[in-house]
């Protein structure tokens, strides 16, 4: 009976049918939310059967998506089976991620076939179900391992038992997450629902402790909830706003080259800016309602007393579009599948007391690509991507250096200027990379690359060119010169240390599964291929 009603209201605004029950589904998730955290402590089964109610209201009643509660099932009863069955063998998470990555694949591909970019369907939901899901079969196998061969992070996760199958479906279909994320692990799931989340510390001044309502012990969590559904609001706004002029449409349009190159660039910044809008709004919203519900609860400070809720933050806006270099953009979008990521595949594939390789990072690549999808423009953008982090990886480490103080490390009155250099490039660049993330095909994102020049296609090629060539020699050497003549020496003959050259680049973890350095990449994959090369002949 409400489809007349979103169909009248899109209509108005100019949005998609599904794209406003999305909105209304996560809007309606803050009052259940609400609901949600009064259920008495003392009564989990109550809150896992109140949640599962709500997401299968979502899906059916709002989505109609009966098909989708199928693929929901088949997903989680799998994973489910293949934890308990195959528990002891060390192959059990990989079987695991590859039955859940080959049923979303045949998702993907039915959805590409189907060519309705604007609907809503299961696969956004199973996306974020891969991640839970994978990550439990994890946890579950770090359940049998000892504390020496598991990190901190993989303790603090591990399930040394399996949960009941009510539990396990209260995880599934956590109704402020279902459709869109955050994704968590269950053991945040179950200190949640079992309130050991909410223990304060011994450390904690009683006099600072959260403050509660009556006896339940989650935290007052309105007014940050609160605080993140007026930010995605506004987002959303914004959204509505832009998307009216800069919709990626405009790219493949005759009337765009009536405009000069810069107004195109414009024009094709704005166009990622309008696109990130969306997610910027949806997200936050999400994440607030999972606020609401006591989630996102994150510790308490032990000096202020003051409550961190950015447990499950999956966007940091400001962080994207202020971003200086292309891994503060990456890591600031889409922080959990980061996470995932890092946690159960480029960790995961490299054997224990080895560091993670050329395997590792090619695994991820590949994992994020697929988790994508199958249309050609992601494959498009996360190649370009791979070299655009290279380049800009040998750029900060071989220019910044000169708009530092040489003794110290401190910022020169030049540096500001290298920031909104870089700033601007890094915007631009990604901008034209992220374009056939939105057009999706082939043929048309060339074609809207075609019309700015390629010019982030030249500017990468050009610039890995130059930084092979003995350019790259000659500026580690001014540097050391530089560095010597200041009396920065100390005992290293002039050479920049790494954390005033490469910044936060030093890490080699790939964001989003794309790798900040392919030379050493290529390197460690013929350290790797050679072995092999020498035992056949």
């Amino acid at each position: 009976f409400l489809v007349p009603a979103f169909v009248y209201l899109a209509d108005k605004i100019g949005a998609g049918p599904d794209e406003l029950k999305l909105i209304f589904s996560i809007l309606v998730s803050y009052p259940l939310a609400g609901v949600l955290k009064r259920v008495p402590d003392a009564r989990p089964a109550y809150k896992n059967l109140f949640s599962i109610s709500i997401s299968i209201f979502y899906l059916v009643g709002l989505f109609d998506l009966w098909d989708g509660i199928r693929t929901i099932l088949i997903s989680a009863g799998g994973a489910y089976a293949i934890a308990k069955f195959l528990r002891g063998s060390r192959y059990m998470p990989w079987v695991g991620f590859v039955f859940l990555m080959g049923h979303m694949s045949v998702n993907h591909i039915a959805r590409q076939a189907a060519n309705s970019p604007s609907s809503v369907d299961i696969t956004g939901a199973q996306m974020v179900l891969v991640m839970k899901l994978s990550a439990f079969c994890w946890n579950v196998a770090d359940g049998l391992l000892s504390d020496a061969d598991l990190s901190d992070s993989q303790k603090d996760r591990r399930l040394t038992e399996l949960p009941s199958l009510l539990d396990y479906a209260g995880f599934v279909f956590f109704f402020p997450s279902m459709l869109v994320g955050p994704a968590f692990d269950f053991a945040e799931y179950r200190r949640w629902l079992d309130t050991t989340m909410f223990e304060v510390p011994a450390d904690v001044d009683p006099a600072k402790k959260p403050p509660t309502r009556r006896k339940r012990k989650i935290p007052r969590s309105g007014t940050p909830a609160m605080v993140k559904l007026a930010t995605s609001l506004a987002w959303v706004f914004l959204f509505l706003k832009l998307s009216e002029y800069f919709d990626h449409n405009v790219l493949l349009q005759d009337s765009y080259l009536e405009y000069g190159f810069l107004r195109r660039l414009f024009v094709l910044h704005m166009v990622g800016v309008t696109a990130r809008t969306k997610y910027y709004g949806v997200w936050t919203m999400s994440e607030g309602a999972c606020i609401l519900a006591g989630l996102g609860y994150n510790g308490v400070d032990p000096l202020t007393g003051k409550v961190s809720w950015d447990r499950l933050r999956n966007i940091d806006p400001l962080g994207v579009e202020f971003a200086q270099n292309t891994r503060a953009y990456l890591e600031g979008w889409n922080i959990n599948t980061n996470k995932w990521l890092r946690n159960y595949i480029y960790l995961r594939v490299t054997p224990r007391g080895r560091k993670p390789g050329f395997r590792a990072s090619l695994a991820t690549f590949t994992t994020s690509a697929f988790w994508h999808g199958f249309h050609p423009g992601y494959y498009l953008a996360f190649v370009l991507a791979s070299f655009i982090q290279t380049v800009a990886k040998n750029m900060r480490r071989n220019f910044r250096p000169f708009f530092l103080d040489p003794k110290t490390g401190a910022d020169l009155p030049s540096k500001k200027f290298y920031d909104v250099a870089s700033w601007l490039t890094t915007q631009l660049t990604f901008s034209f990379a992220a374009a056939p993330f939105l057009i999706l095909s082939f043929s048309d994102s060339v074609l809207a690359w075609s019309r700015v020049y390629f010019y982030a296609v030249i500017g990468t090629a050009a610039l890995t060119v130059f930084f092979a060539s003995p350019a790259k020699g000659y500026l580690k050497k001014e540097i050391e010169k530089r560095n010597a003549k200041a009396g920065a020496v100390n005992g290293d003959g002039g050479k920049l240390s790494r954390s005033t050259s490469s910044d936060s680049l030093a890490s080699r973890t790939p964001v989003m599964g794309i790798t900040q350095d392919l030379e050493k990449e290529f390197d460690d994959a013929m350290s790797e291929i050679r072995p092999f090369e020498a035992k056949r002949k």
